[in-house]
């Protein structure tokens, strides 16, 4: 018979009585945490269809089935032009309130269909005035868009933005984003900035002042970079970005190497990077399928496309590594999805699968107290699954929601 924790989270008993399998259980009913995850890039393939349809834009496909196989194919073609020649017909459909607010709805929903609890969506206003919204009005459809579905849901999802400025802009446009994401971040929907786009040759030491003006209103930040080009994009993430998060990282690898030693034996160096990296702790939001997809990773064998992505090799090097879908409908991938695939790739087990949230908590851009209420409420409903006490299915199984507050509503 196990214990109780004096903490209230279930006490571990002999390894052989726990649930350490991932394929044995329903991950998918478990609470998760997204951080990179793309509003664009996260449709229903449905949703696309139809608002084509009413505002006339032409689609690579005749009827909605071929569109989700066009989508598909696009994806797996190992072609990083083919993978964004997608955004041009997502994008094309959310011009208006309507749709902006709609989509933003839908994105929520399926989040929460796939246990996820807490999540950042990320997206990008100056992609959607071609009609005449402002920066402002975009941000407020998406804002109600999510708060119709958080309210619909009653406490089993928080979801916030982030929002992008694009790096092949000017620099004047990214500041401009910068004061909307200022302007709006007292509202409680937006809580962050980033940076996206063509990464090389455009790096982030281009729009330092922009991310000076952020860092001295203390405004969050992070940045894709180590996706598309290599370390010197994170290393300026990093320093002349101010970034908090890296968006991708996987050639944080480069300044990781093996140096033997006189007795044949080899320890793992690394450079200034990884180790400042190490050192504050940062938070890599690693997107394992789509590096694959955008040929930012090479391939692995059809039975184990992920063999080749280093996720693996930054997780045992100590890297606060999470894990995302980062665009749902091109990649065709949901996080549950991605757990399941790292799993069958890399063995992990449940505790490894439970660190990753646990990274992903340790990342959210909320307070200390309300990513301590995330923490907690994620690492018991999901020790207590491990540790047996109560089957998924079990109806005597406490019912898992999630209220993040505020410090101020403490008593």
């Amino acid at each position: 018979m196990k214990q109780e924790s004096t903490d209230n989270t279930p006490a571990l008993g002999p390894e052989d009585d726990l649930n350490l399998d991932p394929f044995a259980l329903d991950l998918a009913g478990l609470p998760k945490v997204s951080l990179h995850d793309h509003l664009d890039g996260g449709l229903r393939v449905e949703t696309v269809w139809e608002l084509a349809q009413a505002v006339g834009h032409q689609l690579p496909a005749d009827t909605e089935e071929d569109l989700a196989d066009w989508f598909a194919a696009a994806a797996n073609a190992g072609s990083l032009p083919k993978y964004l020649e997608m955004f041009d017909h997502t994008t094309a459909v959310m011009q208006t309130a309507q749709a902006l607010e709609r989509i933003a709805y839908e994105f929520a929903i399926d989040l929460a269909e796939d246990g996820v609890v807490y999540g950042e969506v990320r997206w990008a206003p100056e992609q959607h005035t071609r009609n005449g919204l402002s920066l402002d009005e975009t941000v407020d459809a998406v804002t109600a868009g999510l708060e119709k579905a958080m309210q619909e849901l009653d406490g089993g999802l928080q979801v916030h933005q982030i929002l992008c400025a694009m790096r092949q802009n000017t620099v004047e446009n990214a500041q401009e984003i910068a004061e909307l994401t200022h302007r709006h971040r007292p509202k409680g929907s937006v809580v962050a900035f980033d940076i996206a786009g063509p990464e090389h040759g455009f790096p982030a030491t281009r729009f330092a002042e922009v991310f000076a003006w952020l860092d001295e209103r203390f405004v969050p930040i992070t940045i894709h970079a180590g996706e598309a080009d290599g370390l010197d994009s994170i290393a300026a993430a990093l320093t002349s970005g101010r970034a908090l998060r890296i968006g991708h990282g996987v050639n944080m690898v480069q300044d990781l190497s093996n140096v033997e030693l006189d007795d044949d034996q080899e320890i793992m160096v690394w450079g200034d990077v990884a180790n400042r990296t190490l050192y504050n702790n940062t938070v890599l939001e690693l997107c394992p399928t789509s590096n694959i997809q955008t040929a930012a990773v090479t391939p692995g064998p059809e039975d184990a496309p992920l063999q080749n992505h280093p996720f693996d090799l930054l997780y045992r090097s100590g890297f606060a590594v999470t894990v995302n879908p980062d665009n749902r409908l091109i990649s065709g991938v949901s996080l549950t999805d991605e757990l399941y695939t790292l799993a069958a790739t890399y063995g992990y087990t449940m505790i490894d699968l439970l660190e990753f949230q646990l990274n992903a908590v340790k990342g959210a851009f909320q307070t200390e107290y309300a990513r301590d209420q995330l923490r907690e409420f994620i690492e018991f409903s999901w020790m207590d699954v491990i540790a047996g006490v109560h089957d998924q299915d079990d109806p005597e199984a406490p019912v898992f929601f999630v209220e993040i507050d505020d410090e101020d509503d403490q008593e």
